[in-house]
């Protein structure tokens, strides 16, 4: 590579600059402060659990029930001593937020009894969380013709993997984890293009079948047996603000969607208060703002098409 060392000589000079900015933009740097939680090691936790959730089907294919406690105690162990420290280092975090401490007092703070604690807590839902995956693959197969078995599902389908995902970091959400269950269902969010968050609350028997644009706000509701298409919204109509003119949150604003319901593709529905009936089917392409009863089918009208010989 032919290359004019002359003209390196300016890199100290971009050095500078770039740490100048650090002083003027300190919204955007995490400097001085107690380690955050690692990306990797999240990402390698939640690799760990759906090792758990589904074994035999990803890293290790030669279990059986002979074997199989031994590989799945291995991984519990290892979960609770990584799980622990992360979100040890997330309530750290949260902590200085919440308090404005030096990043001294917070480091002295100790958090690992409580993130142990949190960490045992959330193992313990792993049981519960099979339970609702299992329905999941068992809706998933009953309503796509395409499936031909259940491993098929568990191999292939964003929407299970989103599914997963979002389940585990549910859990942490409910246990009240800063930064973890985003960071769990932002990662896939990259892989699937399912962008579902973690403090929706979901039935069992949930599916979203092809899912690439699917979006499911913070407070939304789901019932059990519900199905979307890709490039559904489940959305805010708007938000709501103080009298000072900040962001009132934690208010519901994202849809109730009642048990049985089917909603097609790159359908939106918007607003919290916002309630799609039992059993009713919202179809391709429609936009929603208000509630519709139980057992509606809604539909817009078809647009008339033009046809003409090509040149």
């Amino acid at each position: 590579m032919a290359t004019d060392f002359r003209r390196k000589e300016r890199l100290p000079e971009l050095t500078d600059r770039i740490l100048e900015s650090y002083q003027l933009l300190g919204i955007i740097h995490h400097l001085g402060h107690c380690p955050l939680p690692s990306t990797e090691a999240v990402i390698e936790i939640a690799v760990d659990l759906k090792e758990i959730i589904f074994p035999g089907y990803r890293r290790r294919q030669s279990l059986h029930l002979g074997n199989v406690g031994y590989h799945v105690g291995n991984l519990i162990d290892g979960l609770h001593d990584k799980l622990t420290e992360q979100i040890a280092r997330s309530l750290r975090h949260d902590y200085f937020l919440t308090h404005g401490t030096s990043a001294a007092d917070r480091c002295i703070e100790d958090f690992e009894e409580q993130a142990q604690d949190i960490t045992l807590n959330f193992l313990e839902t792993i049981p519960h969380v099979r339970q609702l995956l299992a329905s999941d693959v068992q809706l998933a197969f009953a309503g796509d013709p395409a499936a031909k078995s259940f491993d098929e599902i568990i191999f292939c389908y964003p929407g299970l993997e989103a599914i997963t995902t979002y389940r585990l970091a549910h859990q942490l959400f409910q246990l009240h984890v800063p930064l973890i269950p985003r960071m769990l269902t932002e990662w896939a969010h990259s892989l699937t293009g399912i962008d579902i968050h973690p403090g929706a609350r979901i039935g069992p028997g949930f599916f979203i079948d092809h899912g690439t644009g699917v979006v499911i706000g913070e407070t939304c509701d789901i019932a059990q047996n519900v199905k979307l298409y890709q490039g559904v919204t489940l959305g805010a109509l708007s938000f709501a603000k103080d009298t000072q003119g900040n962001l009132i949150r934690g208010a519901k604003r994202h849809p109730t969607i009642e048990e049985n319901v089917v909603i097609y593709a790159n359908a939106t529905v918007l607003g919290g208060e916002t309630v799609i009936g039992a059993n009713s089917i919202v179809g391709a392409s429609v936009s929603l703002t208000k509630s519709i009863a139980p057992n509606t089918v809604v539909t817009i009208d078809r647009p008339s098409l033009r046809f003409r010989e090509a040149s």
